[in-house]
């Protein structure tokens, strides 16, 4: 089931021809954890505390991310005994969400196991999706169970970025994560795509000019003409195998100011 929430923003409307970027976002995490609370933080400003823990559900939302329209798509997952069928998720999101509460211990080791099955579905792959490792419930600090450190060191072991929020009480900082997840699948994209080669090519001497040179003409001898090379121009091109680096500077006579010294191949170009 896919719900849409929110209007679209103003002057938002956009041609046939130009389809609005998409971005899937999964929230994992053990029961309990705030997915569901995130989720609709984020989506409607509001804070629920109870939710059917059975439920799941795909919601979605036009965002202005960094000044570009993007359309969002939030998956809150619902795994009953842990990340046993996770096959839905790992080939729909773009990016996860991997949340835990920092006053349940048992939330925060449960959430290891998705962090390494995401690793273990990146490697098999080759495509590695953003993951984004979140401690929920920061108002709850007074219980807490998990130091931030323990979250950091977790995040720095699967190369993903660490944050800790309160769905309760925080939606800048919900709305920050959900659009720093967005971000990076757009860094991801970006480093993916063919970078353009930079040529650099040889400078070749000009091909040789053949010149004709007319033998005098002795009697009885018709005359004829040969033609020669001219090699003036090999001379003054120097071969790959002699192409060294020349340093140039400018006269302090021609100008009043010292001018800055290049550094120059001699015998290329670059283009």
């Amino acid at each position: 089931m896919s719900s849409m929430f929110g209007k679209p923003r103003a002057g938002g409307e956009r041609p046939p021809q130009s389809p609005l970027a998409e971005c899937n976002v999964a929230i994992l995490g053990c029961q309990g954890a705030g997915k569901s609370a995130l989720t609709v933080k984020f989506l409607t400003k509001r804070f629920i505390s109870e939710y059917d823990p059975n439920l799941e559900d795909t919601y979605a939302s036009e965002e202005l991310v960094d000044q570009q329209p993007v359309l969002l798509k939030v998956m809150d997952t619902a795994d009953q005994d842990g990340p046993g069928n996770c096959e839905r998720y790992l080939r729909w999101a773009s990016a996860f969400l991997v949340v835990y509460s920092i006053d349940d211990r048992k939330s925060f080791e449960g959430c290891q196991r998705y962090l390494e099955i995401l690793a273990l579905h990146a490697r098999g792959c080759q495509r590695r999706c953003p993951v984004l490792l979140l401690g929920n419930k920061l108002d709850m600090e007074q219980y807490r169970q998990v130091p931030a450190a323990e979250g950091m060191s977790l995040a720095s072991r699967f190369r993903c970025l660490f944050y800790e929020v309160s769905a309760c009480q925080d939606f800048s900082g919900v709305q920050h994560v959900f659009h720093e997840a967005v971000r990076e699948v757009r860094r991801r994209a970006e480093r993916s795509q063919p970078v353009q080669p930079l040529f650099i090519t040889e400078e070749r001497p000009c091909p040789p000019v053949a010149t004709q040179v007319a033998l005098p003409t002795r009697q009885g001898l018709a005359s004829c003409t040969f033609n020669t090379l001219s090699t003036v121009n090999l001379k003054e091109i120097p071969s790959v195998a002699q192409a060294k680096l020349v340093t140039v500077k400018s006269s302090r006579a021609q100008s009043k100011r010292k001018a800055p010294t290049l550094t120059l191949l001699k015998g290329f170009k670059i283009f």
